[in-house]
């Protein structure tokens, strides 16, 4: 039973065997951001994460402690501390809304939050709004559900606005032809 050790003067398979089991094993799992609970009622948490992602698309990349000065000088409403702060930013990560990065500073890090962006997908999803709501995420397997139906209602908003000029130029060939006909 030498071999399963690693030893015998050989690398061995059940030396390396062991060190993956023994890796993987160790390890925490991860957290399931996306059943994470936000701690009030589903309304007021989409109120509240509505302020908190304005606060970071008006300031940029933020860290955990400057979104929390930011909030307490927004006087956002229903927001209890920064613990609870720290589960909604953990709740909205989960919804696609907000995103942590990592920046190297030195020897250091910073985790910061940003609002959840993804280009490349949003300009195709854009370019191609004609299609139906299973092609739109087919397309764009990246985009969470937020950043999806903002596009959603856009894309709804650019296919009514065609349909009025449609209308309206329909109205306008048959005034033209109506007085060609007097």
């Amino acid at each position: 039973m030498q071999f399963l050790r690693g030893g015998g003067g050989g690398a061995g398979f059940g030396g390396t065997a062991w060190e993956v089991l023994r890796r993987h094993f160790s390890k925490k799992r991860a957290v399931d951001v996306r059943r994470i609970k936000p701690k009030v009622p589903k309304e007021e948490a989409v109120a509240i994460s509505g302020r908190l992602l304005q606060i970071l698309t008006d300031h940029g990349p933020l860290t955990v402690g400057n979104t929390w000065n930011h909030a307490k000088d927004a006087g956002i409403d229903g927001l209890n501390s920064k613990t609870h702060m720290k589960i909604l930013l953990k709740w909205m990560t989960g919804r696609r809304i907000v995103k942590l990065t990592c920046a190297h500073v030195g020897n250091t890090k910073k985790f910061l939050y940003k609002p959840y962006t993804d280009d490349s997908d949003a300009s195709k999803e854009a370019s191609s709004s004609s299609g139906s709501s299973e092609t739109n995420k087919a397309s764009a397997p990246g985009i969470g559900k937020y950043a999806r139906a903002q596009l959603k209602k856009q894309a709804d908003a650019d296919a009514a606005a065609a349909a009025q000029l449609k209308k309206q130029a329909d109205a306008d060939a048959a005034a033209a032809a109506a007085a060609a006909l007097q």
